[in-house]
């Protein structure tokens, strides 16, 4: 029970990666707060927690509004009175050249992936006496495809704020840390045009989410105490292939 009577937040909670992480961590004892948007799927979620005896709540979130950002976290100190773990999972991707893409969507890649990021840890940290933060990455910080910029410099952005934070607080006060995965059967793996087209090639073996979740509980864990803003790459080798 890593996780008995701890409060953790997780955005992106309602599917793929994140609903495994909220779903273990429940299981595990703790406190979750689910941030999205789809009511009907965080509703699932909050069921399979309390049907394994956890404790959750959703949090309905626009993450590109600043204010719901500030209100989710204010949400889980109303409910818990304290934080101990935040996840930051949620993402979009897009499939356009650089030359056809518009300034909307690169600003709001980067708001869901990178600015919300920074918002949640903003007004979480101050409440994390001891506690952790993992970001999900991805390969794609490392080694990417065409046509989608956006979400790799997003990611490679989300990595480099990781290392900076680690370093403006000691370790027993905040640990931050990344989490890439590779290939996952998620939606956003199959719905990418890039791989129903053939131009991204899904070598390897493609993970569960339950298998990412298990990285990220662990880093969230007391267990990692002495890891501090590093990535694990959680890919199955396949960036070893690339």
């Amino acid at each position: 029970m890593r996780f008995k009577n701890k409060v953790c937040i997780v955005t992106g909670g309602t599917s793929g990666i994140g609903r495994a992480t909220a779903v273990r961590m429940g299981a595990e004892g703790g406190k979750v707060l689910i941030v999205g948007r789809n009511e009907e799927e965080a509703n699932e979620v909050i069921a399979e927690i309390t049907a394994k005896e956890g404790e959750a709540q959703f949090a309905q979130t626009d993450i590109e509004n600043p204010d719901e950002v500030r209100a989710a976290v204010d949400q889980a100190l109303a409910a818990w009175g304290r934080i101990d773990v935040l996840v930051n999972d949620a993402a979009m991707m897009t499939f356009t050249p650089i030359v056809d893409l518009t300034m909307d969507d690169w600003e709001q890649v980067m708001n869901v992936n990178l600015r919300s990021m920074f918002l949640f840890c903003k007004h979480c940290i101050p409440h994390l006496n001891g506690g952790a933060i993992v970001n999900v990455s991805s390969v794609h910080a490392h080694q990417t495809t065409p046509n989608v910029i956006p979400y790799a410099t997003s990611k490679g952005g989300m990595e480099a704020f990781t290392r900076g934070m680690s370093l403006e607080y000691p370790i027993d006060k905040l640990r931050i840390n990344c989490v890439a995965p590779g290939a996952v059967d998620t939606p956003m793996l199959w719905d990418n045009p890039n791989v129903k087209s053939g131009k991204e090639k899904v070598e390897g073996v493609v993970g569960k989410p339950e298998n990412i979740a298990a990285a990220i509980c662990f880093l969230a864990a007391d267990e990692a105490c002495f890891v501090n803003g590093t990535t694990l790459v959680v890919d199955g080798g396949r960036l070893a292939m690339l």
